[in-house]
């Protein structure tokens, strides 16, 4: 008897991780992509050629990436090499006031009592333990189960701990909770940014984000050669297991005949057969109807209001001079409140946060002459374009930033990505780039989950539970395999054996669906 088989819509990190798990299950695995190569928001950006990454920049939480691997039969070493940090980031502030936070958490104490005094330091412990906390309460019950409501969720975390649950403080506005924590303004700017890593606002999203603090003190780690090698390492892993990719492959329907999937049809018109499909891209396009008026009833439509931040970005490779750039750099507003309030306004912040990953910076090395740079200002996301006036202004207020807390950048190329580009890279998103916003308690609850309104369709994703960002997104790929492998427990009568040996075949196109 032949495998069952499942198409993946689009090969960003979800829909790798759903094509590996579900292989490991025995499913015949067909994974459908406009774009040349894998990885969605995973992607590079050519600057005075020399290859960018313009995504994701951080690496996180590992063990989602062992743990898939190990059970892929596999080591994740053995398709790439990761570096650990010893320096988490360093942050600026106008006047040359400087912080690096550490991956050891003493040294991290250290330098705030140094930078703030002994206060701030035994309150940088605390936050530090209330993170923990949180994180280790919700870590089975939410990030690595199905999408839960607020009544499972206590059901799972068990009446036994209900102190753990109300300490997740999903009532407390992130930046409230912070000031228990922090009196100097600047320590509650910088940990409140950890809202941004899910598009939210530190003053609108509760506090229970105040756990990936936590999740980055854990560890960072360096994707030698760039993010880009972390979606190779999973393609081949994937194909390895007999999974086939198609790039250059464009869905522009989903099948549903008689009230559930039977397959998808393409651009070009072909048709192919599968009793399930994973979408893993942003859920909006499902709801916009962009793979056709079947499908569009799959999942609710997100409103514009509730959509994450989007980014204007520059790619760049030029020399920067007069800061010591490590590899994660944050230079930081003079005004948080102010910058969020434009931001909501649907406008570029006339003073804007700045985020500079300088690629070719690691712990021992420092680059001499012009480096690969990604510079982020986040942006709102909007139906319409900015204008040109307006995106010059956002990058005049850059520099300008910069140029405040003493980094003067020599001219050079650099490539700019917009709100309105992204939403073109990912339709139907305006530019969002991590789904619904985190603002207040019932979000993370609103996200859709693995299992649609369709049967047999299922979705994967950061743009669904249980959230954004990369060991997230790959989380919501296992969820969607887990799933379909339960819903479909009643029916299969046999575990069949994945089989190596999967194909490849590329096109020109260079659009990505997820």
């Amino acid at each position: 008897m032949s495998a069952e088989r499942a198409i993946i819509i689009g090969s960003g990190i979800g829909g790798l991780t759903a094509a590996i798990s579900l292989a490991t299950e025995g499913y015949a695995v067909t994974v459908l992509e406009r774009a040349a190569s894998a990885g969605g928001k995973m992607r590079e950006v050519e600057a005075d050629g020399a290859r960018i990454d313009a995504g994701p920049t951080v690496l996180t939480m590992r063990w989602v990436f062992d743990d898939l691997f190990e059970k892929a039969g596999v080591r994740l070493d053995d398709y790439v090499a990761l570096h650990k940090l010893s320096i988490l980031a360093r942050h600026a502030w106008n006047g040359g006031a400087r912080l690096d936070l550490f991956a050891d958490e003493a040294a991290s104490a250290d330098a705030i009592g140094n930078f703030a005094g002994a206060a701030e330091s035994r309150g940088y412990l605390n936050f530090c333990a209330e993170a923990r906390r949180m994180f280790e309460t919700l870590r089975e019950p939410f990030l690595t189960a199905s999408k839960p409501n607020p009544i499972s969720l206590t059901n799972r975390v068990g009446l036994g701990r209900i102190g753990d649950l109300l300490a997740i403080r999903p009532f407390d506005t992130m930046w409230g909770a912070l000031g228990a924590h922090f009196g100097d303004p600047r320590l509650r700017q910088l940990f409140g940014r950890y809202a941004t890593y899910c598009g939210s606002s530190p003053f609108r999203a509760p506090a229970t984000l105040m756990l990936i603090a936590h999740v980055e003190q854990d560890s960072v780690w360096i994707v030698e050669g760039g993010m880009q090698r972390l979606a190779e390492a999973l393609t081949a892993c994937a194909e390895r297991l007999g999974v086939s990719f198609q790039f250059g492959s464009e869905v522009s329907e989903i099948a549903v005949r008689g009230g559930r999937v039977g397959g998808v049809r393409l651009h070009n018109g072909e048709r192919m057969e599968a009793s399930t499909v994973v979408c893993n891209a942003d859920p909006s396009t499902l709801a916009a109807g962009l793979f056709g008026k079947d499908a569009a009833r799959a999942v609710a439509s997100v409103g514009h209001a509730t959509r994450s931040l989007s980014a204007v970005t520059w790619a760049a490779h030029v020399e920067a001079s007069g800061f010591p750039l490590v590899r994660h750099n944050v230079f930081f507003s003079d005004n948080y409140a102010a910058e969020f309030e434009a931001l909501g306004k649907q406008g570029l912040p006339t003073d804007p946060t700045i985020y500079v990953c300088a690629q070719d910076r690691t712990d021992e090395s420092n680059p001499d002459g012009a480096e690969r740079l990604l510079i982020l200002a986040n942006a709102p996301a909007r139906d319409r374009e900015f204008t040109s006036s307006e995106l010059d202004a956002c990058e005049t207020n850059m520099i300008k930033r910069l140029r405040g807390c003493g980094m003067e950048l020599a001219p050079g190329a650099m490539t700019r990505t917009t709100p309105a580009d992204f939403n073109a890279l990912f339709p139907a998103t305006q530019g969002a780039l991590y789904g619904r916003a985190t603002h207040g308690w019932a979000a993370s609850f609103q996200r859709p989950g693995s299992r649609t309104k369709i049967p047999g369709l299922y979705l994967a994703g950061g743009g669904v539970h249980p959230g954004a960002g990369v060991p997230m997104a790959a989380l919501s790929g296992q969820l969607a395999a887990r799933r379909i492998v339960a819903d479909r427990a009643s029916t299969r009568p046999f575990r069949a054996a994945a089989t190596p040996g999967g194909t490849s075949t590329r096109s020109a196109m260079t659009n990505s669906t997820a």
